[in-house]
Parts: C-alpha cells; sequence; structure tokens
C-alpha cells in the first residue's frame, strides 16, 4: 500500500473533535454543578439561556456561584493533565528527530479517544464530575494536545526545503485549526440541541477512530528509523540521555547570537501564548452570564466567528510576508489582539460581543510567525527538539495562564467580569518590550542579521 506524506488531514480531523468537544465540556460542567448545587433543571431556550439579571434577586447570586464553581473546576481539570502531558509531549517530540512523527500523532488521538469515551459514559449514566479528573489524567499521559501540535510542525518542517514555503505552511496549519475550530464550535451548539451530549461524544470519538486508522496505515513517516531503534535495548539512563541530548546540544552548541535570539523567540512565543490562551478561554463563561446570557447556539456562533480572524490572520501572513520582516508581522498581531480584548471587556450586548473580532482580525499571525521564524533559525536536525520546547512551552504556558485567568475570573465576576480582559490586554506590552528591545538593541552591527532568519546561517560562520 503506497502511503502518502499529508498530515493536514490528520490535524483537520483532530482539531475539529477536540474543537467540538472542548465548548461542550465546559457546558456539560456548568450545567451539571448547576443541578447538583441547587437541585434544579438548567433551563434553556431557543433565544437565551435562563440568565437572571436582577442583581437583588437570589438567583443571580446563585448564578454568580456557579460562575465561579465552573471557573475553579475548569481550572482544577487543566492542571491534572498538565504535567503529564508536559512530560510526553518533551520526550515524544523531541525523539521525533530519530524515532519518527507519527507517534507524536497517533499517542494523542488514542488519548483523545479515550476521552471522549469515557466523556460519553459520564453524560449516558450521570456520572460524578470528579471521574473527569482521572480523565485528564490519562489523556495526558497520551501527550493530548501540545503533543499533536509539536509532532504536526516538525512533520511540515521536515517536508519543507524552502524558507518561504515553511512559513506558509505552517501558516495553513494555523489557518487549518482556527477555520476547523470555529466550524466545530458553530457545530456544538447545533449537535447539543439535536443530539444531547451523549452522542456527540460518540460521534467525536468515531472522528479519532478514522484519524488513527489514517496515521497508522496510510501516512508515511517524514523520519527513517534510526540505526539504534535496531540496537539491543538500552537502560533507562541511556534512553533519557538520548531524549534530552537533542534539546541539550541545541543550546549548549549553538553559536552566543543564535542562542540568544532562539531564547528571545521562545520567550515572545510563551508571553504571548499566555495573554491570548488565558483571555479567550473565557470567553464561554462570559458570554453565558449576564447581560449576554447567551444559549448554545449563540455560543456555536461565537466560536464560529474565530473562523474570519483564522482566514485574515492567515491572509495577513501571506501578504505582509511578502513586504515585511517577520518581526513586524508579529507587532501587527500583537496589536490587533489588544483592541479586541480591550473591546471584549466593555461588551455588554450581543451584536458588541460578536463584533470583538473586527479589532482581532490579525491576533493570530504571531503564533505561527514565531514558530516558523524558531524553525528556521536551527538546522535540519534539530527542528524535534525546538518543537519540543515549544510544545513543553504551550503546556506550561496554557495551563499557567488557564489557571491564573480562571482564578482571576473568578474573583473577579461579581463586581466586573471584563477585567481579565482588561489584563490579558495589558500583559500584552510583555512581548512587545521584548521585540522592541531586540529591534533597538545593536549587536555589532548585525542586529537587522539576527531579525531575518534566512541570513543566521551567516552569522553562525562568522562566530565560529
Amino acid at each position: 500500500m503506497r502511503k502518502v506524506l499529508c498530515v493536514e488531514p490528520v490535524i483537520f480531523i483532530y482539531t475539529f473533535a477536540s474543537s467540538l468537544t472542548s465548548p461542550l465540556v465546559q457546558q456539560f460542567i456548568y450545567r451539571r454543578l448547576w443541578e447538583e448545587e441547587y437541585n434544579s433543571t438548567f433551563i434553556s431556550n431557543s433565544s437565551a439561556t435562563y440568565c437572571e439579571q436582577n442583581k437583588s434577586s437570589p438567583t443571580y447570586i446563585e448564578q454568580k456561584e456557579v460562575q465561579e464553581k465552573a471557573s475553579v473546576f475548569n481550572m482544577q481539570l487543566d492542571l491534572t493533565g498538565a504535567v503529564p502531558s508536559l512530560i510526553v509531549a518533551f520526550v515524544v517530540v523531541a525523539n521525533g528527530d530519530r524515532q519518527g512523527r507519527k507517534r507524536s500523532l497517533v499517542l494523542p488521538s488514542m488519548g483523545a479517544l479515550i476521552a471522549d469515551i469515557c466523556l460519553t459514559v459520564i453524560s449516558y449514566f450521570s456520572l460524578s464530575l470528579s471521574i473527569l479528573f482521572a480523565v485528564a489524567f490519562i489523556t495526558g499521559l497520551f501527550g493530548s494536545m501540545a503533543t499533536f501540535l509539536g509532532g504536526g510542525f516538525a512533520f511540515i518542517a521536515d517536508v519543507c526545503h524552502d524558507e518561504k514555503q515553511k512559513t506558509m505552511r505552517i501558516a495553513v496549519v494555523d489557518l487549518i485549526f482556527g477555520v476547523v475550530s470555529g466550524l466545530a464550535g458553530l457545530l456544538s451548539g447545533y449537535f447539543l440541541r439535536g443530539t444531547g451530549f451523549t452522542w456527540t461524544f460518540v460521534t467525536t470519538s468515531l472522528l479519532h477512530v478514522i484519524n488513527i486508522i489514517y496515521i497508522i496505515f496510510f501516512l508515511e513517516d517524514t523520519v527513517g528509523i534510526s540505526e539504534f531503534q535496531h540496537q539491543a535495548p538500552v537502560s533507562c539512563k541511556e534512553l533519557l540521555r538520548e531524549t534530552f541530548s537533542g534539546v541539550y546540544m541545541l543550546f549548549k552548541m549553538a553559536p552566543y547570537k543564535k542562542r540568544v535570539l532562539i531564547i528571545v523567540l521562545l520567550f515572545t512565543f510563551m508571553t504571548y501564548l499566555f495573554t491570548m490562551v488565558g483571555g479567550s478561554s473565557l470567553f464561554t463563561l462570559y458570554e453565558l452570564d449576564e447581560p449576554l446570557c447567551w444559549n448554545e447556539v449563540y455560543i456555536g456562533y461565537g466560536a464560529a466567528a474565530f473562523t474570519s480572524v483564522s482566514l485574515t490572520s492567515f491572509l495577513g501572513v501571506y501578504l505582509f510576508s511578502k513586504c515585511l520582516k517577520d518581526i513586524y508581522i508579529v507587532f501587527i498581531g500583537i496589536f490587533s489582539y489588544i483592541g479586541g480584548m480591550v473591546m471584549a471587556a466593555f461588551a455588554k450586548t450581543t451584536l458588541l460581543m460578536f463584533l470583538v473580532r473586527v479589532p482581532s482580525l490579525l491576533c493570530f499571525m504571531p503564533i505561527p510567525v514565531l514558530r516558523s521564524m524558531l524553525s528556521k533559525v536551527v538546522l535540519t536536525g534539530e527542528q524535534g527538539a525546538v518543537f519540543a520546547c515549544i510544545a513543553c512551552l504551550e503546556v506550561v504556558t496554557g495551563t499557567i495562564s488557564l489557571s491564573v485567568f480562571n482564578i482571576l475570573y473568578a474573583a473577579t465576576v461579581a463586581w466586573f467580569s471584563g477585567f481579565s480582559f482588561l489584563l490579558s490586554a495589558g500583559l500584552c506590552l510583555i512581548p512587545l518590550s521584548v521585540l522592541c528591545w531586540l529591534l533597538c538593541t545593536s549587536w555589532n552591527g548585525e542586529d537587522l542579521a539576527l531579525l531575518v532568519p534566512e541570513e543566521v546561517s551567516s552569522i553562525e560562520s562568522t562566530d565560529s
């Protein structure tokens, strides 16, 4: 059977299934907490979720308490799966340079399948929500989203040899991620209303089964089986040394300026991801609360609005890359995100909440561009190491960000629910400051070369 090097279908299916599940899990937790706390059925109709707006009403107080508890519960759930997924992402993606990329794709797909099966059982039999913590931990042991994305982007980097092509291919993957997330978010409300939680989770389970079959039987690996796999089994110490040697050598043997450039780009990536993940993760809870009081269909519309943001961000990368250096594209994307978050903090009507996406049209640009810049800086044999670093940073940053912003939202929702969005916008000053420093600092006249990844090779030759 002839195999293919097309990884995009794998990313499409995995993203669609995960994005279809994610908003439903938050709503499932919210409804179950409401029912368990007040022994009453959660009410939803065709226009809006039942939502008390009279601040003197006891129902309004109960509503805020459920908001706080749901926020804290989601934070605890994220923390449960973070540690194992961090370790697995680092080990599997870093070893991909020698053992191939397919395992970093198939393991998270298997973990997602197990999670969706468990969610089906919990929903169908109305089991305790505490089981979700065990599900999150097991999913983390299979690597979760970080391992999948790390392997996927490393796969793309392997098949691209032209630097411009690499930027565009990585941007295309981010476009797929954004468009499919929006499509799944749009459909999630209709799935929930038409089939309920249980059958929606069954549907996503079947999608992951299809993905696993494609990866195992139809996808060709970009990395050949290395010789050490045919040798006798090594000890745990040797295995760990092999695992961490790639990342260690990436920083140890690199010239000073290249090493600093990698660290600066990783820090910029981490700080921007922290603000974006934390701020955007609160949208569902914010939309369920008064005065918006959205139901599951409106929440799906809101998630689908990110489709246009992903598309415009991709078009922005495509157009701006023809006339601007990568670092300026990152600047534009960060300012776009700031505008959207400031607007979201004061959005009190449905129309205004949808219009939040207008200033945010280019907010996704920094993520693929920074990934591409990091990929261009390193050598071909170091792709797995650098994407392992990126994957680990995504896990750590995403987990800390979700925890911080969920706790902050729980503490501030009673007096100003938009405060977390303002904080997210303000924290963008950190990556902006780092990029400004990179632009303004003189490195013996070679600072411009540092900002153009294609010319890093010349820096290495002069340093060596």
